[in-house]
């Protein structure tokens, strides 16, 4: 780990104005055995071609695409080496030029900032970002190895081969730190996966109780079934542009900033630092946030994360996060991933995390509501489609949409459900004007913070 200094601090500057004009996703299921993972994409990039209200027939907006990034986890799903451009050729867009990202489960947030760089340079007026995953070619043991492997092979991969096993410790760390009930984290899996009910893409709503989600079989103590996202099948897609295209292509551009920052895997070996302060935080606030033997970042917290949201709100203007965002979605792979971002993005200082949730700021009606879309815990966790389907969702709540995507009748029918009749509209108020999203990968090895700003 660096010791900052100027250069490394420098907060990054767009050429020029990137706008989101459109997304488009597939629903996500355990098994996707009906569709090639070609089909999966196109019906993504179909959804954002013809059903985003754009000004431009879907042939002509394709004609305007000059570049693509496409983002997924891992080669050893879907056993297909570079397979975005195997993808790449079925949408039809050869010869333009691709590239492929892989940064965890970041890697749909790096797959979003690599496409808004290539139109912030020049390079592009027009970039297509594609995400997906094909986890279900594999048992779920299977799976979860290979995931695991994207942490230290020499120092972690062999103590857990899942998941869950490397954020477990740092629930019990935080619970220590900061005296946080564990009925806590149990709210946000109630929360979250209980907004997925609104959702036709979801993989896994429900409406659970708190009581329900701390009685569950336990994955890796302290955290329980429904505090864990599942493997996901599916993919999503975002059409990234230049400010005098996104005006020809929608009345309702949204201008996107997007930093990131990484930080070690190895999660016992985190150098402590002083916390890089946000925007709205000032010198001494944390003197005493820590008990006698810990360091920051320790497992507390997430640099990385922190890192990213220090650039962007720099980037993008932003004093108060709290105060300045209308909706976020985070990155709940575990609750404790989720709670964790709290104070890594400043929603709430760090120490006081829990209030977030218990304040009732984070809940639809609230102060900042997060992950109206269902999240990762009810939803999807498609590893490279996970970053740009929450900023797809974010594009959505900010154009007015989340009912024509969420609401309609068909599209629950296209993915073979029927609309519950106690549906809820989620939808934010029309005086909305920015939100966020956080794509994570690992325990906090690669992080993007995105925003988007109602243009």
């Amino acid at each position: 780990m660096i010791t900052f200094k100027k250069g490394n601090l420098r907060v990054p500057k767009w050429n020029r104005r990137v706008f989101l004009v459109a997304g488009g996703t597939t629903a996500y299921k355990k098994y996707f055995p009906e569709y090639k993972l070609e089909e999966l994409v196109m019906m993504a990039f179909k959804q954002m071609l013809e059903d985003n209200n754009l000004k431009m027939d879907p042939l002509e907006v394709k004609g305007l695409i000059n570049f693509a990034a496409y983002g997924h986890f891992a080669d050893h799903f879907q056993d297909q080496l570079l397979c975005e451009a195997k993808v790449h050729d079925y949408l039809g867009l050869d010869p333009l030029y691709n590239i492929g990202i892989k940064t965890g489960g970041a890697t749909g947030g790096t797959t979003i900032l690599n496409a808004a760089m290539a139109v912030a340079s020049g390079y592009a007026d027009v970039a297509l970002a594609a995400g997906w995953e094909r986890m279900d070619e594999v048992d779920t043991r299977t799976g979860n190895f290979y995931i695991s492997t994207a942490a230290c092979k020499d120092f972690e991969t062999r103590l857990g081969r899942v998941y869950s096993s490397y954020y477990a410790p740092m629930a019990n760390r935080f619970a220590w730190a900061f005296n946080v009930s564990e009925t806590t984290r149990a709210k946000i899996a109630v929360k979250n996966r209980l907004y997925a009910c609104s959702s036709p893409y979801a993989q896994q709503p429900g409406k659970h109780t708190v009581e329900e989600v701390l009685a569950g079989r336990m994955s890796a103590y302290p955290l329980r079934f429904l505090e864990c996202c599942a493997m996901s099948v599916g993919s999503a897609c975002a059409l990234l542009c230049d400010e005098k295209t996104a005006y020809q292509l929608t009345d309702h551009p949204c201008e996107v900033f997007i930093c990131g920052g990484t930080h070690t895997l190895r999660v016992a070996d985190r150098r402590p630092m002083d916390i890089p302060l946000l925007p709205n935080e000032t010198p001494g606030m944390y003197k005493n946030l820590l008990k006698e033997g810990s360091r920051w970042p320790g497992f507390e917290s997430f640099l990385a994360a922190r890192f990213a949201a220090w650039l962007v709100y720099r980037m993008a203007g932003i004093y108060d996060p709290l105060e300045e965002l209308d909706l976020v979605e985070l990155h709940d792979a575990f609750t404790i991933s989720d709670l964790q971002t709290y104070g890594d993005i400043g929603l709430r200082p760090y120490g006081q995390e829990q209030d977030y949730i218990e304040s009732g700021d984070a809940y639809y009606g609230g102060k900042c509501p997060s992950n109206l879309s269902g999240g990762l815990l009810g939803t999807m966790h498609a590893v490279g489609a996970t970053g740009i389907f929450q900023a797809v969702e974010c594009l959505w709540q900010l154009q007015q949409k989340y009912d024509q995507f969420h609401g309609d009748p068909k599209i629950w029918k296209k993915w073979g459900k029927r609309k519950p009749k106690d549906w809820q509209s989620l939808q934010i108020p029309q005086k909305s004007k920015q939100a966020l999203w956080v794509s994570h990968a690992g325990v906090g090895s690669h992080v993007t913070v995105g925003v988007l700003k109602k243009s």
